[in-house]
């Protein structure tokens, strides 16, 4: 039996509380490879669950983490062997499960995928949930016809993480992307990631005027929800899509079928945690290919397991710019 260290979370008359605490290899999940964890990452349902939002952890005490990145220690499973790096994004772990945000992780073999070259565990966790859903979200549409040549993709909550990977893709592969942002002060940061246009997020955030606008977008992908993901359908080219990703601005959404029998317009729901293996490959090679590395270790920046806590709160009000990699091991 070893001891690590983890951020474990309690609650008490229910509120939820985390410290750093020593556990032992005992105390984890029934699985069938253990992962010696070099990095972690922070999402947006992270934050909820270190803020004991939505009651999506049901059982405490509990370690959060739905991402994951390290070297294989002990396996069971013929997939992987001693060694191996692996990364884990989804399965609802961190959330049914134990998580990430400790030194020692204990899952299904089928929850795992190799890393892929040339990237790095850090990496992949610049990556994470985020960048995963992003190049989920670029493949749909690209299935569903969309192309550089047919005009500008808008990206909704360009500035966070999902949003800023997104857009570094898309430069990459040769899309005019608008950034849509509530935040002025990132629009250099955006222009350095791919960005070639700004739109404020507000004017999204309106309730549509009319079952139809102007047709702007060839594509979009929209981590929004609510009334921002209603008025882009109202905007969308003939035929055009929008990749729904996300609910930050609410998980309704009022709308009309006009937008899809009049302009053909589809609406593509992107779901990461319960990805098949064979998608998942498939979109880890992508974004190993077409992921600028450079510009992803520009949106990242890296903090201890020690400060987790306060950068939990802040990503719940959009306090966190790009990706929050979290060094496991420095505690």
């Amino acid at each position: 039996m070893s001891e690590f260290k983890a951020l474990m979370l309690r609650e008490t008359d229910g509120k939820v509380s985390s410290a750093i605490e020593t556990v032992s290899d005992n105390d984890l999940p029934p699985g069938e490879v253990t992962v010696a964890v070099e990095y972690s990452t922070l999402n947006y349902k992270d934050g909820m669950i270190l803020n004991g939002v939505g009651r999506l952890v049901r059982k405490y005490p509990h370690v959060g983490g739905v991402d994951f990145a390290g070297t294989v220690e002990a396996s069971e499973s013929p997939d992987y062997k001693p060694g191996d790096k692996v990364v884990l994004t989804g399965w609802r772990v961190g959330e049914v499960t134990w998580g990430g945000y400790a030194e020692k992780a204990r899952v299904k073999a089928s929850q795992l995928v190799p890393l892929a070259p040339p990237l790095t565990t850090k990496q992949a966790m610049a990556i994470g949930t985020a960048g995963f859903t992003a190049m989920l979200a670029v493949m749909r549409l690209e299935e569903h016809g969309l192309a550089p040549a047919q005009g500008e993709v808008a990206v909704t909550g360009a500035a966070g993480g999902l949003g800023s990977v997104s857009i570094a893709i898309l430069g990459k592969l040769g899309y005019r992307v608008v950034a849509a942002t509530g935040r002025p002060e990132t629009h250099e940061f955006l222009k350095a990631l791919g960005a070639s246009g700004f739109l404020d997020r507000a004017e999204l955030a309106k309730p549509p005027a009319r079952p139809l606008d102007r047709e702007r977008w060839a594509g979009a992908i929209d981590r929004g929800g609510s009334t921002t993901l209603a008025t882009l359908l109202t905007q969308m080219k003939y035929r055009a899509s929008v990749a729904a990703c996300g609910l930050a601005g609410g998980s309704d959404l009022t709308t009309t079928v006009v937008p899809f029998l009049l302009r053909g317009v589809n609406l593509l729901g992107i779901d990461s945690v319960m990805c098949p293996i064979e998608r998942r490959l498939t979109a880890w090679a992508r974004l190993a290919r077409d992921l600028p590395l450079d510009k992803l270790d520009r949106l990242t920046e890296t903090a201890p397991l020690r400060d987790l806590p306060q950068w939990a709160g802040r990503i719940l009000t959009g306090g966190v710019r790009g990706r929050l990699v979290i060094a496991v091991g420095g505690n």
